[in-house]
This record gives C-alpha cells, sequence and structure tokens, in this order.
C-alpha cells in the first residue's frame, strides 16, 4: 500500500452551473477561483443524470443509473427503486477497507435504505437520509386551505392552481455578520471543520465529504447576498429567447405553464439570487479551506469543488433542471487542487469527465484495486498534465424521468449533441455553430415534412426514419443513435424492447450491432 496517499476533501454542492465557477462569468466565487488557480479547472464534467440521487450514485459507485439502480428520487413511493442494487460496492467501502478515515456531513440521497454509515463512512451532520421523505399524501392536500389558492400571485412566484403557489427566489434576513450563521448549510459546514482536526491528528490518511444542499432551488438567501448582485447590471442568457417551438412538448409545457409567468425583471431577480447563493456557499467553503490549512496539512490533500448537477437559472426560459437535456443542467463546475501533485496548476481542461470517473480516481489514489466493469476511468492524468490518447471523445446520459416516467439518451460530442427522447421527436444540435442549442435540427419544422405519412404518399420503397432530415444531417443522427446503442449494450440498458408502441429510436439496436 503506498505510504504517500493524499488526504481528500470533496464539497458538493446542489444544483450549480458549470458555468458559474468560470473566472469569466460574473458570479463571484474567489475562494472556487483561487482553487482553479492553485489546481484544475475541468470545464466538461457532465454528470449521467440530471437529478440529485442517480447522479450521486454514480459519483460513488463509478457506474451508471442502468447499472447501480438508482434511476429517480429515492425518497418518493413512485422511486422506481429505492436503493442500489445488490452486490454495487462504492469507493467508500474500498478506501475504508484500504485503511483511510471516512467522515461525511451533508447531503446524501444516495439510497433510501441506507445511510452513508452503512457504506464505511463515519457521519457528522446527515441531510437527505435513510427513510427520508419528499411527497405530500392525498390527504395532506385534502387539508390545505383554500385561501392560499385565492391570493394574487407575488413577485417572483409562480401561480399553480391546485399545486399552491411556488416561490422561485426571496430574501430573508442575515443571520449575522456572516449573514448565515443559522443556515443549514453552515451547520453542516461547521460539523465538518469541527472534525478537521481529529482527522488530521491521525497517522491514517483521510477522506471529508461535504454536502451543502444549495444552490438548490428555491433561491431564499440572505439579504447580505441577494444584494450583492445588481439585477439590472444581469443578462439575460443568451439563449432566453428560445421559444421552444422546435423542442420536445414538455420543454415548452414547463416554460409556458410555469416559467412564462415571470417578468424579465423577474428572471434577472431570479439570477442575482441563484449567483448570491452561489456566493454564500463560496464563503462557507473559504472558511472550510481556511480550516484545513490550519490542519498543516493543505499540500497533501486533494480539494474537489464540484456538484451534482446543474440548474437552467433562466436559460431557454427554464428552472430547475429534469427532462430537458441542455448543457446548463448536464454541465457541472469542477475545479481540483492537490500542491503535492499537479503538475503545472493554473489549467484549464477540456476533455470529458463524467460522474462515473471519480469512483476509479479514488481507488488509484488510494492504491486499491479499480474493478475491470466500472464505467468511468482515473483522471489522474489530467492532474500530471497528460492527455491519454485514448481518452473517450464522447460523453453519455441517461434519464428515466423524476416523479413522471420520460425515458431518454443522449451523446454529446465536441461537435454534437443528439437526444433521443422516446416521449417526443428527438433532438440534434451542432454544437459549433449554435453552442446555446436554440436551433433543434431534427425537429420536423426544421426540413418540409409531408402532413400525413401513409403508403399512398410514399414516393420510394426505402425506409426513411420520421422525421425525415436532409442526407447529410441524416448520417449524423445515425451515426450518434449507433452509439448510443453500443454505449447501452455495454452499460446493461434496457431499452432493448422491440414491442411496436415502445421502439421508437430512429434506429434500432441491431442496425448498430449487425453482423
Amino acid at each position: 500500500m503506498p505510504t504517500d496517499r493524499p488526504n481528500v476533501l470533496i464539497f458538493m454542492t446542489d444544483q450549480q452551473q458549470a458555468d458559474t465557477v468560470h473566472p469569466d462569468h460574473p458570479c463571484r466565487m474567489p475562494n472556487a477561483a483561487r482553487l482553479a488557480e492553485q489546481g484544475v479547472l475541468f470545464n466538461s464534467l457532465y454528470t449521467p443524470t440530471a437529478h440529485c440521487c442517480p447522479s450521486r450514485a454514480s459519483f460513488m459507485t463509478g457506474l451508471y443509473p442502468s447499472v447501480h439502480g438508482v434511476r429517480n428520487n429515492v425518497a418518493n413511493p413512485v422511486a422506481l427503486q429505492h436503493g442500489l442494487n445488490p452486490g454495487i460496492r462504492t469507493f467508500s467501502e474500498d478506501l475504508r477497507a484500504a485503511g483511510y478515515r471516512m467522515a461525511y456531513a451533508g447531503k446524501w440521497h444516495v439510497s433510501n435504505e441506507e445511510d452513508p454509515s452503512d457504506r464505511g463512512w463515519d457521519q457528522l451532520l446527515i441531510t437527505c437520509g435513510k427513510g427520508s421523505t419528499h411527497h405530500r399524501h392525498i390527504h395532506q392536500w385534502q387539508q390545505t386551505p383554500r385561501s392560499e389558492e385565492d391570493r394574487p400571485r407575488g413577485r417572483g412566484e409562480i401561480i399553480r392552481p391546485g399545486w399552491m403557489h411556488y416561490r422561485l427566489y426571496g430574501t430573508r434576513p442575515d443571520d449575522g455578520p456572516k449573514g448565515y450563521e443559522n443556515n443549514h448549510d453552515y451547520k453542516v459546514v461547521q460539523s465538518a471543520i469541527e472534525a478537521l482536526p481529529d482527522l488530521a491528528a491521525g497517522d491514517a490518511p483521510w477522506m471529508l465529504y461535504v454536502g451543502p444542499s444549495g444552490p438548490h432551488d428555491p433561491f431564499i438567501i440572505p439579504e447580505k447576498f441577494a444584494r450583492m448582485y445588481d439585477p439590472a447590471d444581469v443578462e439575460l442568457p443568451e439563449n432566453f429567447a428560445d421559444t421552444l417551438e422546435d423542442k420536445p412538448h414538455i420543454y415548452q409545457r414547463m416554460r409556458h405553464m410555469y416559467w412564462g409567468q415571470l417578468t424579465e425583471d423577474e428572471v434577472r431577480e431570479s439570477i442575482a439570487h441563484y449567483w448570491g447563493y452561489c456566493t454564500m456557499l463560496d464563503c462557507m467553503f473559504g472558511e472550510l479551506l481556511a480550516a484545513l490549512d490550519a490542519t498543516g496539512q493543505a499540500d497533501n490533500t486533494m480539494v474537489f469543488y464540484l456538484s451534482d448537477h446543474g440548474d437552467y437559472a433562466g436559460a431557454h426560459g427554464l428552472y430547475c433542471k429534469g427532462v430537458p437535456a441542455f448543457r446548463e443542467a448536464y454541465n457541472i463546475p469542477c475545479t481540483v487542487r492537490w500542491p503535492a501533485g499537479i503538475v503545472n496548476p493554473g489549467r484549464e481542461e477540456s476533455s470529458f469527465l463524467s460522474h462515473v470517473d471519480f469512483a476509479p480516481t479514488f481507488l488509484q489514489l488510494a492504491g486499491c484495486d479499480v474493478p475491470d466493469d466500472l464505467a468511468g476511468r482515473s483522471f489522474l492524468p489530467f492532474l500530471r498534465n497528460e492527455q491519454p490518447a485514448d481518452w473517450p471523445a464522447q460523453v453519455f446520459s441517461q434519464f428515466d424521468g423524476v416523479e413522471l416516467y420520460y425515458s431518454q439518451r443522449t451523446i454529446r460530442t465536441k461537435k454534437w449533441r443528439f437526444v433521443y427522447n422516446g416521449f417526443d421527436y428527438d433532438e440534434l444540435y451542432d454544437l459549433e455553430n449554435d453552442p446555446h442549442e436554440m436551433i433543434n435540427l431534427a425537429a420536423p419544422c426544421r426540413h418540409p415534412q409531408p402532413l400525413l405519412h401513409t403508403g399512398e404518399n410514399s414516393t420510394t420503397n426505402t425506409f426513411r426514419p420520421w422525421p425525415h432530415l436532409p442526407p447529410d444531417l441524416e448520417t449524423v443522427r445515425h451515426e450518434l443513435m449507433q452509439r448510443i446503442w453500443r454505449f447501452n449494450r455495454d452499460q446493461q440498458d434496457m431499452l432493448f424492447n422491440p414491442y411496436a408502441t415502445v421502439a421508437m429510436a430512429p434506429f434500432g439496436p441491431a442496425d448498430a450491432f449487425g453482423s
């Protein structure tokens, strides 16, 4: 076993866009920026699923949802599964067996059947642990006073008949000089800070996971941070004007039914609150870094700042995450600092990473065997300023819905993004010419289509998937769909049923594997 194994400090936020930590972004995150200056900023980390539970399970296991089994909210009666598949192992179990001291603070949300302590961690202050509930039963709705339904829409609110108004953002009084003294996330961070001296005092290497619940919606933040950004100075996202007319209808429904109630001024205010939320978390992160410095172990400690998934925060006129598959929800922050191990710090790395790449990285760091069946790969070569020749040139995602079920599979390359939507028409974006994903090249409205497809209307006996695309785009769609099928095979995905009502992919699996 290596004797110079580093300590690891992980700070994983909840629902944070990758752009917010970039040095050119107006959101001020000085501590995350300092981490990048002293380490590496990975700008192309993507989550396998833009949803808390599947993404966190992939981070912990190095596997995609089709293998680890967590596909939607585990703390809900409509969960497809409430925990990991039998026999699935997390990296924390192996690190503990290898002699690491393991401590966990904050959001778990990997399983509703187990706590972090069941997977090798010493628990500090835990949220979303075993037995937590994110659901309202019908008898609770029956007891809801109707007076709430009759109240006019307030600023930053969404009217939802029968569901109660939803406040997207708001301001509350400061809790003290810092603004967040009584904030629950700060209590999580404090529990980690209090644990650091004991971890550092031992002879064993350690891993400390710190998981705040922000900047998850709603963006209700202390006045100190709400006033930090002037909404008048906030620019609307470049794709805010997307009408979504060439996107799946559920995307349109989300925007026009709910988020379209917000005025442009309210959208700017919401973004200012979101940035303020991120800045508040960065301040807490700064306190954690200061506590690490006080231990004298910062040089041989790998520090990670990342998130589970993003929030649209007004991009495409949307908020939160879920079935829309745009970059803002899937691309997440990732900065890494390790003074004793990073070559040529201060770099920005654009190679694709996924949550599944963390488990093999941690296992290699700890001197553990890395199982061959993990979906990810160790990204330690990038920290050494090496470029693996065979590093994947694409990243995939698997989405099966939240409390409403959908089937969606995506592939993203540097040039293209293709989305197979089992519930609506697909999406194809030319990312080089359309980086903000405004033009869906696979939408029927982009190309002349017959109003009625019948055998009598066919001018050829050669089948063409609907909607028909020009030959150059058809070649792209065909090739990317084949890659998705090969990925599905390797990840034991289940979308292979040939029945006529569910075989909606434009090209089936035999097209990718045919002999």
